[in-house]
């Protein structure tokens, strides 16, 4: 059917890979690129022998050029970003250079602002639409599959959406006091900004961790979680009809907040440059060096993540509560593929939507969030690739 250029050689891309050659219908050929190429080769040693076709390459994801050349050379159908967020703009002018439609994860933020928003993105809009090929936006699971969710909602089960609450409850213990489950530098960027919803649209500020509630996940238990940040926030209230208020909320045990708050009060969390012995170095970074790789945990954690999404709308002029969600088991997926359930939820949907793309299931040449396309062979694939959603008509609600 098609070749796809994986960029990253991280948790989140081993997962993505292990799905690629899982779905070699689709992926005949598959080259995995990142700045250390012997990542990407121990990847291509793990994998190779199936049906799908796997080189590696060595590239430097920030270089337009040398990103340009390696597409040029592989001549792929579609390139699956999971690089940095830094990295996205780079890659997307390489894929524009080149008439290559594009899939990634996170939105871009600059490496040095922890300012995340599509504006730079979708400023692309135009010129993806001329050279005729796609940018699929957010891919991953939140944002990702809680887009699919919501447009799935609003095509079966709803007139009009108001609410959306999406959940991401992390029940997973590693055994370290302080780790964390992805890339640390983007993870307590995320954590430690101001959080913001979105009401009658328009942005509400919050103190970072200010509004919590606590929640009794299904098949989990109550847990603490948090109102934070989110990217998909900014466009599901663009492309969701009706939408009053949307929130997001992430759980967060108390160990975790305790390290964390040392660390910001000694400093250590901070992204602006100090000298130290005669060298330039962001503390942020060097807490990055130190900590855990997430990539060691996949043998370590034990318990489930259930992410989704809560939605109360309107379907023939009557309220209606509706509650979509998935349930991924840490050891299940380190026995499948090696990695535990966070880079799991993140690497199977962007495999599902490159396939959309290879597969012409969605085709639609600009530069679009993922709940602008027709759910249903998305969701038909989570299904079939390891993240089955279940549905509640009666959910509990997030006061």
């Amino acid at each position: 059917m098609g070749k796809a250029l994986i960029i990253g050689a991280g948790g989140v891309a081993s997962v993505c890979i292990h799905k690629c050659c899982q779905n070699s219908d689709v992926f005949e050929e598959i080259c995995i690129a990142s700045r250390t190429k012997s990542k990407c080769d121990a990847l291509k040693a793990k994998l190779d022998g199936g049906k799908t076709k796997i080189s590696t390459a060595q590239v430097n994801a920030d270089n337009v050029d040398e990103l340009i050349a390696l597409i040029e050379s592989f001549r792929p159908d579609v390139v699956i970003n999971l690089a940095l967020p830094y990295q996205d703009l780079t890659i997307m002018d390489a894929c524009l250079a080149t008439k290559v439609n594009y899939v990634d994860t996170a939105n871009y933020e600059p490496v040095d602002t922890a300012k995340f928003e599509y504006s730079w993105q979708w400023a692309y809009r135009e010129r993806f639409e001329k050279a005729g090929i796609t940018a699929l936006l957010g891919s991953g699971f939140d944002p990702g599959v809680t887009g699919v969710f919501s447009a799935y909602a609003m095509k079966h089960q709803f007139d009009e959406i108001n609410y959306i609450d999406i959940l991401d409850c992390n029940a997973g213990d590693h055994g370290y006091p302080f780790a964390t489950n992805f890339n640390p530098e983007i993870n307590i960027r995320e954590v430690s900004a101001k959080g913001s919803y979105i009401e009658d649209g328009k942005w509400v500020e919050t103190e970072p961790m200010e509004i919590k509630r606590v929640y009794d996940f299904p098949e989990i238990g109550p847990k603490d979680m948090y109102l934070l940040h989110h990217e998909e926030l900014e466009s599901l209230a663009l492309n969701i009809k009706g939408i009053k208020r949307i929130r997001f909320f992430m759980t967060f045990g108390q160990s975790y907040l305790t390290h964390l708050k040392c660390l910001e009060n000694v400093g250590m969390t901070s992204i602006e440059p100090i000298e130290f012995e005669g060298k330039q170095i962001v503390p942020l970074q060097f807490l990055k060096a130190v900590l855990p790789d997430p990539a060691s945990l996949g043998p370590r954690t034990k318990g489930k993540t259930n992410i989704g999404c809560i939605f109360i709308g309107k379907k023939d002029g009557k309220e209606k509560t509706y509650y979509l969600y998935n349930v991924c088991d840490h050891q299940e997926c380190y026995r499948e593929v090696g990695s535990q359930a966070i880079s799991y939820t993140t690497g199977v949907p962007a495999m599902i939507g490159a396939a959309m793309l290879l597969t012409g299931k969605w085709n639609m040449p600009g530069v679009h969030n993922i709940e602008e396309f027709d759910p249903d062979p998305f969701m038909d694939a989570l299904n079939q690739f390891g993240l089955p959603w279940k549905e509640s008509f009666h959910p509990d609600l997030v006061e």
